[in-house]
């Protein structure tokens, strides 16, 4: 993260403390766990957390992604989207007994930004260490 973009992080930090927000928990893994998902953010949301999670499921038919060019140019906008997400969140949760490239990514960005990371299956965190 450059000067500028953690000088505006801190601001983000400091505009949810003032507002008195409470913390922010992203979603991530496999859209083959939305049920999981749905499942977290019920937890999370009872513990008294906002929660953002994905919120479409390419792997499901619908008529948004029903064209193959379409649906490549929306994977693109909905992985900025969750980026976004990710950097609004104060924490991200990873759903699922299984991580892909995209939910690697995902994890990689989050750690670079100093967020931190929990699994529901710590079993597979791709760097435990870290």
């Amino acid at each position: 993260m450059d000067a500028k973009q953690l000088a505006h992080a801190e601001k983000l930090i400091d505009a949810k403390k003032l507002l008195n927000l409470p913390l922010v928990v992203v979603i991530c893994g496999s859209t083959r766990f939305m049920t999981e998902m749905n499942e977290a953010d019920l937890r999370e949301t009872g513990a008294g957390k906002i929660v953002v999670k994905p919120g479409c499921d390419l792997k499901s038919p619908h008529e948004l992604w029903s064209d193959p060019v379409e649906a490549e140019a929306l994977k693109v906008r909905l992985d900025d989207l969750h980026r976004a997400k990710i950097r609004l969140a104060d924490e991200v949760l990873v759903v699922g007994d299984y991580i892909g490239d995209s939910t690697r990514a995902e994890i990689a960005y989050a750690r670079s930004l100093g967020k931190p990371v929990r699994f529901t299956h710590p079993e597979v965190d791709v760097a435990p260490d870290a």
